[in-house]
């Protein structure tokens, strides 16, 4: 038989390692500019700006209704994202039956989210008077309390609440900041701050004694009508030649 010879399989060709490419640098990213810092306001500056607008208003009010200091905590508390307008349109039938704590608590909840049914979150803050209600009758003997510390105990109360109550129902020289304070504190640059708080200390510290029992209702004031958010009306505005917001169309 004759022998089979069997060729040896070719090779491969081997395939040559592909080299490593070298570690190439990111180029770093741009420094951050530093934020511009905008000049102080001087005390003189801060002063006329207030002498300013009491000038134009010198009695200015919340434009919260309300008829007793109970009765302001509760519009407060309800106004929670919610527009003052909103609010007074819900609690002038409410406070008609219940303008006490005890005429609250006879309400109760289901029958007040009737009442307040058109304003947001209203399932919360109907269960929250009511339990507000229920603790400045056991723990405060039906009266709102005094202090900051135990408004800011009651169920649905901050510390803007607690300021505005403090300031409105009592006279305290105290420093509620909403939205339009909050903006009006920082595009100004009179007290530029990252939270409410911030602001509040801020604003408390350069606005003179004599101008503080007004002070935030002018600065809301100001900001729901002329600092708007979007579209600032700054040719109409008192304070526009002190203002240091860059953006100024004036």
């Amino acid at each position: 038989m004759a022998k089979i010879t069997r060729k040896p399989a070719p090779r491969k060709a081997a395939v040559p390692k592909k080299k490593a490419k070298a570690a190439v640098a990111k180029p770093k990213a741009p420094a951050k500019k530093s934020l511009k810092v905008t000049k102080p306001w001087t005390p003189a500056e801060v002063h006329e700006v207030f002498s300013r607008f009491r000038k134009a208003n010198p009695e200015p009010k919340g434009e919260l209704e309300h008829i007793n200091p109970f009765t302001l905590l509760v519009a407060v508390v309800l106004s929670a994202q919610a527009t003052d307008a909103g609010v007074n349109k819900a609690t002038r039938a409410l406070f008609e039956v219940a303008d006490t704590p005890q005429k609250m608590l006879d309400l109760g909840e289901e029958r007040l989210r009737e009442y307040i049914k058109t304003i947001g979150l209203y399932r919360t803050k109907a269960r929250n008077v009511i339990a507000l209600s229920a603790k400045v009758l056991s723990e405060f003997g039906g009266e709102v309390p005094r202090t900051r510390a135990e408004i800011e105990s009651l169920p649905g109360a901050g510390r803007k609440t607690a300021n505005v109550v403090l300031n409105m129902a009592f006279g305290e020289h105290t420093m509620a900041v909403d939205t339009h304070v909050f903006r009006v504190g920082n595009r100004t640059g009179i007290a530029p701050g990252k939270t409410p708080l911030e602001v509040e200390l801020g604003l408390e510290k350069v606005i003179p004694a004599e101008f503080m029992l007004h002070a935030h209702h002018w600065l809301i004031l100001h900001g729901r009508y002329t600092c708007l958010a979007r579209k600032p009306r700054c040719d109409v505005c008192l304070i526009n030649d002190l203002c240091r917001w860059p953006e100024r169309t004036v």
